[in-house]
């Protein structure tokens, strides 16, 4: 009997401030990871700049390309096929990985595939869990999404529920910046929450009329800025620590609650966290908690698989490969890419 073939994928991933390639075989097994971030570059400004953004990338991808290779000991010619991220995300940032990948696609002969950075989240989970396969549900909670998702097989989705303004990472960019923290801000209100109290104020749990699933979190952000202002004009003072415990705890038990809601309703014995908010201490403590009285296995990607990478890009183009996704060289960054949306 002919032995199967390994499939290694030679990944790309540039939708926001990380440029990042990987090696990945047979969708599970992770050869090479290689990331560069810009955060030190963009703490200066407060938050992630588009335009500095594309121009580290340019700077950054042929050099990062070429470590992931190295570090995985694989030439080109070893390579099954390129996957990319090519939507949802910063345009420009999109484009400069969506170019380099059909030029190298082109160059070396390979099939092209297209992958949704969401989807990439989700199969940061297959990468350490090699009991984890679909139907399950997931949470994916980053700096621009908060989605829960029904997985239904590798590559097919339904988000039963979304936020309907701030993704829950924005949340805690802007809290941060208004109680003096800085960026990047979900690291930090985790960091400095451990020495608040999160019941020393009580912010607003919103839950939206007639979508159960559904994420608000505008309102916990205007409180808190409405709280501190209200604090200032009063001349108190307020405790940095307590109100990044307090916010923390608001948007977790949101979390929480909408995820178990689903759990219950679709009887799902399987849930995954995913995104960079997914790296957060008490959201994952609290997740953990809900899951165990359950009786429901809970599923979470190391921290460095919580933050945009290019490992879960490769997981995810492996399965779309193996459904047979060919992208040509139309191929295009589609900035507000929804997930599920195949390209054509």
């Amino acid at each position: 009997m002919e032995e199967k073939k390994d499939v290694l994928i030679l990944a790309i991933e540039s939708s926001c401030d990380e440029t990042a390639a990987a090696v990945v075989r047979n969708g599970r097994e992770v050869l090479s990871n290689v990331i560069s971030s810009q955060i030190a570059l963009h703490a200066l400004y407060g938050g992630v700049v588009p335009e500095i953004a594309s121009r580290k990338h340019i700077e950054k991808i042929n050099q990062v390309i070429e470590t992931a290779l190295l570090e995985a000991g694989t030439a080109l010619s070893d390579i099954s096929a390129i996957g990319v991220t090519y939507g949802p995300g910063l345009v420009g940032a999109l484009l400069v990985g969506v170019a380099e990948a059909k030029a190298i696609a082109y160059a070396a002969k390979k099939p092209l595939v297209g992958v949704h950075h969401i989807e990439g989240h989700i199969a940061a989970n297959f990468i350490e869990h090699p009991d984890l396969e679909p139907p399950f549900l997931s949470l994916v909670v980053s700096g621009g999404h908060t989605h829960l998702v029904r997985v239904k097989d590798y590559g097919k989705f339904d988000i039963i529920g979304r936020t309907r303004d701030d993704a829950a990472g924005e949340a805690f960019d802007k809290v941060a910046r208004a109680i003096g923290l800085g960026y990047p801000g979900g690291p930090k209100i985790d960091k400095v929450s451990k020495e608040g109290n999160r019941e020393a104020v009580i912010f607003p749990r919103a839950h939206v009329e007639d979508a159960p699933y559904d994420f608000s979190f505008s309102g916990v952000k205007s409180a808190v800025l409405n709280y501190i202002n209200g604090c200032k004009m009063k001349g108190e003072e307020y405790s940095q620590a307590d109100i990044a415990a307090s916010f923390q705890k608001a948007v977790t038990d949101v979390l929480v609650d909408n995820a178990m809601h689903a759990i219950e309703e679709y009887k799902a014995d399987k849930f995954a966290i995913a995104g960079g908010v997914a790296s957060n201490s008490a959201l994952r403590e609290a997740m953990k908690n809900a899951c165990r009285e359950r009786g429901v296995k809970l599923y979470y990607p190391s921290l460095v698989y919580c933050t945009d990478n290019a490992a879960m890009i490769g997981a995810a183009a492996y399965y779309e490969y193996m459904a047979g996704t060919r992208c040509g060289w139309d191929l295009n960054a589609v900035p507000n890419l929804k997930l599920g949306e195949r390209y054509e």
